[in-house]
């Protein structure tokens, strides 16, 4: 009978991985010893591969990064984009994991300042960036009203999770993912940025 041996690199997602869980689970707190029972290793494995828990926890940051972009699907016009895109960004943000995410970056982030600004602008400015790119494309070809994309853009992510995400932070509500929030937000905007008609 074969057995599947793991390559340095298998172990090395592995461990990365249990530490992505368990800094969502249980913040930066939990202990290298729980870590490495976590991904099935010994103590001393871990520090072959992380010599300390910041250098894993910067590790798993910048895998957690990656979680949480959000794409736009520019193929369809505009309500049916932003509401895909909607739809995964409140999906992102609002999951358990999302929220779980959110708290723990936030509480070492004075810990941690050069790892925070990379996560902000790598992960939600990114995301942002993007919209805005979208956003001034479709003010361009007059599908919407032209304005500052950044601040359209800065507008619509905030009404689709800010206040919602506040919720799931303080525990206060935890069915946070209401299929109606997003028509409901993504409606009011292009309201809000409805082309403006020529007037004879």
């Amino acid at each position: 009978m074969s057995t599947v041996v793991e390559t340095p690199q298998d172990i090395r997602q592995r461990l990365l991985e249990a530490a992505c869980d368990a800094f969502r689970e249980e913040g930066y707190k939990v202990s290298i010893d729980r870590l490495a029972a976590r991904a099935h290793v010994a103590r001393q494995t871990l520090y072959n591969y992380f010599p300390s828990k910041d250098v894993l926890f910067a590790e798993a940051v910048r895998h957690i990064i990656q979680s949480v972009l959000v794409t736009l699907d520019r193929d369809g016009d505009v309500r049916a984009t932003l509401l895909g895109f909607g739809k995964a960004y409140r999906a992102k943000v609002l999951s358990s994991e999302g929220i779980a995410i959110f708290r723990t970056l936030m509480a070492e982030a004075p810990r941690f300042p050069a790892l925070a600004k990379q996560f902000f602008r790598q992960g939600p400015q990114t995301t942002r960036k993007r919209l805005a790119e979208y956003l001034a494309r479709a003010m361009k070809e007059g599908q919407l009203k032209r304005d500052d994309p950044d601040f359209a853009a800065e507008m619509l992510a905030a009404m689709l999770a800010d206040f919602d995400r506040l919720r799931g932070l303080m525990n206060l509500q935890t069915d946070l993912l209401k299929p109606k929030k997003t028509a409901q937000v993504v409606d009011c905007f292009l309201r809000a940025f409805a082309p403006e008609k020529d007037t004879p």
